[in-house]
């Protein structure tokens, strides 16, 4: 399985989103998401966060709190765990991305956003600033069709 993180940096009621519109092959093309990516050989899943906002916003992420995991089941194809992130406290100049544009959503904007199905279910817990710590579980068609959601205790 596939360890990845997403980092959603939010500030004044604002998410740092990104479009990815950029790269070629894209499984995301044209969905906005958090930053994030895969971990790398060596590091902790923190880090990979921390790392990953870096080199695709610009900015440090100085507070990170883990809200959840998401596990992403595809037909044929292998599976993602994606450690979800937020971060409120992070400084520097936020740069342009190589993998899309970023843009600064609204809180109340963000589900009327080209998302994946998937991602509403627990942006919707974000979104209501539930604390607990999820646990989803998220089955795509090949197609990218969202077929089957759980959620663990």
């Amino acid at each position: 399985m596939i360890e990845t993180t997403q980092c959603y940096l939010i500030r004044n009621g604002l998410w740092l989103m990104l479009l990815r519109n950029k790269k070629k092959n894209d499984i995301n093309e044209g969905k906005w998401i958090a930053p994030g990516g895969k971990l790398e050989a060596g590091e902790t899943i923190e880090e990979c966060a921390v790392r990953e906002v870096l080199e695709e916003t610009g900015l440090y992420a100085d507070h990170l709190v883990q809200r959840g995991v998401v596990e992403f089941h595809y037909e044929d194809s292998s599976s993602e765990l994606i450690t979800v992130y937020t971060c409120d406290q992070f400084h520097g100049e936020l740069k342009e991305c190589e993998e899309g544009t970023l843009a600064w959503i609204p809180e109340d904007k963000i589900l009327d956003l080209a998302l994946w199905d998937g991602d509403r279910v627990f942006l919707k817990k974000l979104l209501d600033h539930e604390t607990e710590q999820f646990a989803v579980v998220l089955h795509y068609s090949r197609s990218g069709e969202l077929i089957k959601v759980t959620e663990r205790e």
